[in-house]
Protein backbone atom coordinates (compact mmCIF):
# COMPACT_ATOMS: atom_id res chain seq x y z
CA UNK A 1 0.00 0.00 0.00
CA UNK A 2 1.86 2.73 -1.61
CA UNK A 3 1.51 6.21 0.68
CA UNK A 4 0.07 4.83 3.34
CA UNK A 5 1.92 7.38 5.71
CA UNK A 6 1.00 10.47 3.56
CA UNK A 7 -2.96 9.36 3.59
CA UNK A 8 -2.43 9.13 7.82
CA UNK A 9 -0.35 12.34 8.26
CA UNK A 10 -3.41 14.06 5.66
CA UNK A 11 -6.41 11.87 7.66
CA UNK A 12 -5.50 12.83 11.22
CA UNK A 13 -3.14 15.78 11.60
CA UNK A 14 -4.06 19.17 11.87
CA UNK A 15 -1.52 20.95 9.83
CA UNK A 16 -3.43 23.59 7.90
CA UNK A 17 -2.23 24.26 4.25
CA UNK A 18 -1.90 28.03 3.15
CA UNK A 19 -0.92 30.07 0.59
CA UNK A 20 2.65 28.41 -1.15
CA UNK A 21 2.70 25.71 1.35
CA UNK A 22 2.55 23.34 -0.83
CA UNK A 23 6.12 24.32 -3.04
CA UNK A 24 7.87 24.70 0.39
CA UNK A 25 6.91 21.13 0.67
CA UNK A 26 7.18 19.87 -2.52
CA UNK A 27 10.74 21.69 -2.15
CA UNK A 28 11.82 19.62 1.79
CA UNK A 29 10.53 16.13 -0.79
CA UNK A 30 12.32 16.57 -3.78
CA UNK A 31 15.58 16.49 -1.00
CA UNK A 32 14.86 12.84 -0.42
CA UNK A 33 17.28 11.09 -2.92
CA UNK A 34 17.94 8.05 -1.37
CA UNK A 35 15.62 4.76 -1.26
CA UNK A 36 15.75 2.78 2.01
CA UNK A 37 13.92 -0.77 2.58
CA UNK A 38 14.38 -2.83 5.96
CA UNK A 39 15.60 -5.59 6.24
CA UNK A 40 12.80 -7.44 5.97
CA UNK A 41 12.09 -5.64 2.68
CA UNK A 42 8.41 -4.76 4.34
CA UNK A 43 8.11 -1.41 3.82
CA UNK A 44 10.86 1.42 2.34
CA UNK A 45 11.34 5.58 3.15
CA UNK A 46 12.68 8.00 1.25
CA UNK A 47 15.57 10.34 3.02
CA UNK A 48 18.65 13.13 1.46
CA UNK A 49 21.52 11.45 0.27
CA UNK A 50 23.88 12.11 3.51
CA UNK A 51 21.25 10.49 5.82
CA UNK A 52 22.25 7.20 7.73
CA UNK A 53 19.90 4.14 7.14
CA UNK A 54 19.84 1.05 9.85
CA UNK A 55 18.15 -1.62 10.62
CA UNK A 56 18.73 -2.54 14.63
CA UNK A 57 20.81 -6.05 15.06
CA UNK A 58 18.69 -8.46 15.34
CA UNK A 59 15.66 -6.71 14.72
CA UNK A 60 14.91 -6.52 10.89
CA UNK A 61 11.51 -5.11 11.70
CA UNK A 62 13.03 -1.99 13.35
CA UNK A 63 14.81 0.79 10.96
CA UNK A 64 16.17 3.90 11.89
CA UNK A 65 17.44 7.17 9.73
CA UNK A 66 19.31 9.84 11.07
CA UNK A 67 20.26 13.23 9.42
CA UNK A 68 22.08 15.84 11.52
CA UNK A 69 20.41 15.96 14.77
CA UNK A 70 16.70 14.71 13.08
CA UNK A 71 15.67 10.73 13.78
CA UNK A 72 12.59 8.69 12.08
CA UNK A 73 12.45 5.10 13.63
CA UNK A 74 9.69 3.06 11.95
CA UNK A 75 8.63 -0.33 14.13
CA UNK A 76 6.82 -2.89 11.78
CA UNK A 77 4.79 -6.65 13.60
CA UNK A 78 3.28 -8.84 11.64
CA UNK A 79 -0.52 -8.98 12.87
CA UNK A 80 -2.85 -6.31 13.96
CA UNK A 81 -2.25 -5.68 17.74
CA UNK A 82 -4.63 -3.74 19.70
CA UNK A 83 -4.22 0.26 18.06
CA UNK A 84 -4.39 1.93 21.78
CA UNK A 85 -1.90 -0.90 23.57
CA UNK A 86 0.20 -0.64 20.59
CA UNK A 87 0.13 3.05 20.41
CA UNK A 88 1.42 3.36 23.31
CA UNK A 89 4.20 0.66 23.59
CA UNK A 90 5.52 2.52 20.35
CA UNK A 91 5.17 6.30 22.52
CA UNK A 92 8.12 4.36 24.69
CA UNK A 93 10.70 3.89 21.72
CA UNK A 94 12.81 6.83 22.97
CA UNK A 95 16.62 7.59 22.47
CA UNK A 96 17.88 6.13 25.86
CA UNK A 97 16.09 3.60 28.27
CA UNK A 98 13.35 4.91 30.55
CA UNK A 99 15.14 4.87 33.81
CA UNK A 100 17.28 7.82 32.09
CA UNK A 101 14.29 9.80 31.41
CA UNK A 102 11.85 11.94 33.10
CA UNK A 103 8.73 10.26 33.65
CA UNK A 104 6.59 13.04 32.63
CA UNK A 105 5.96 14.38 29.15
CA UNK A 106 4.93 17.67 27.68
CA UNK A 107 2.00 16.63 25.37
CA UNK A 108 1.50 19.11 22.20
CA UNK A 109 -1.50 16.46 21.35
CA UNK A 110 -2.09 12.88 22.27
CA UNK A 111 -4.21 10.21 20.89
CA UNK A 112 -5.80 12.00 17.94
CA UNK A 113 -7.92 8.50 16.20
CA UNK A 114 -8.66 8.25 12.65
CA UNK A 115 -9.12 5.83 9.68
CA UNK A 116 -6.96 5.01 6.46
CA UNK A 117 -9.22 3.15 4.19
CA UNK A 118 -10.04 0.17 6.50
CA UNK A 119 -6.62 0.54 9.01
CA UNK A 120 -6.89 2.85 11.78
CA UNK A 121 -4.38 5.65 12.86
CA UNK A 122 -3.38 7.18 16.10
CA UNK A 123 -1.47 10.09 16.52
CA UNK A 124 0.52 11.58 19.07
CA UNK A 125 3.42 14.09 19.73
CA UNK A 126 5.40 15.37 23.01
CA UNK A 127 8.58 15.98 24.29
CA UNK A 128 10.92 14.14 26.02
CA UNK A 129 13.52 15.07 28.54
CA UNK A 130 16.45 13.40 29.04
CA UNK A 131 18.63 13.23 32.34
CA UNK A 132 21.54 13.22 29.72
CA UNK A 133 22.00 15.55 26.61
CA UNK A 134 21.65 13.35 23.58
CA UNK A 135 23.58 15.13 20.83
CA UNK A 136 23.45 17.88 22.89
CA UNK A 137 19.89 17.91 23.77
CA UNK A 138 18.42 16.97 26.68
CA UNK A 139 14.69 17.53 25.36
CA UNK A 140 13.11 16.12 21.89
CA UNK A 141 9.93 16.11 20.50
CA UNK A 142 8.89 12.75 19.37
CA UNK A 143 5.83 12.39 17.16
CA UNK A 144 3.99 8.91 17.11
CA UNK A 145 2.24 7.71 14.04
CA UNK A 146 0.70 4.17 14.50
CA UNK A 147 -1.10 2.62 11.89
CA UNK A 148 -3.37 -0.78 12.11
CA UNK A 149 -4.54 -3.13 9.82
CA UNK A 150 -3.94 -4.87 6.46
CA UNK A 151 -2.28 -7.85 8.93
CA UNK A 152 0.03 -5.43 10.61
CA UNK A 153 1.07 -2.93 12.82
CA UNK A 154 3.31 -0.18 12.07
CA UNK A 155 4.67 2.67 14.22
CA UNK A 156 6.30 5.69 12.66
CA UNK A 157 8.27 8.07 15.01
CA UNK A 158 10.08 11.47 14.63
CA UNK A 159 12.27 12.83 16.84
CA UNK A 160 13.87 16.06 16.69
CA UNK A 161 15.64 18.37 19.33
CA UNK A 162 12.50 20.80 20.27
CA UNK A 163 14.92 23.92 19.62
CA UNK A 164 15.77 22.44 16.26
CA UNK A 165 11.80 22.02 16.06
CA UNK A 166 10.73 25.16 17.37
CA UNK A 167 13.61 27.50 15.45
CA UNK A 168 14.18 25.55 12.12
CA UNK A 169 11.08 25.05 9.93
CA UNK A 170 13.55 23.70 7.26
CA UNK A 171 13.86 20.92 9.47
CA UNK A 172 10.55 20.39 10.46
CA UNK A 173 9.42 20.40 7.02
CA UNK A 174 12.28 18.13 6.13
CA UNK A 175 11.63 15.77 8.97
CA UNK A 176 7.39 15.85 8.18
CA UNK A 177 8.81 14.54 4.49
CA UNK A 178 10.84 11.75 5.76
CA UNK A 179 8.03 10.90 7.33
CA UNK A 180 5.24 10.77 4.71
CA UNK A 181 7.52 9.14 2.44
CA UNK A 182 7.04 5.98 4.47
CA UNK A 183 5.11 3.37 1.96
CA UNK A 184 4.31 -0.64 3.03
CA UNK A 185 5.31 -2.95 0.28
Amino acid sequence: MKDLVTAALVGVSLVAASGGAGDKENAARDRLSAEHANAAGTFTVRTPQDWEFETRAGQPEVTEARGGTLVLRVVRREGELGLDSWHVQCMLERLAGPMETRPQVEYEYDFRQGWIGDRQAMDSAFVVHYDEPIEGHKDWRQRNLTVIGGGESLCVIAMAPRRVWKKSKEARELLEAVMKSVSLE
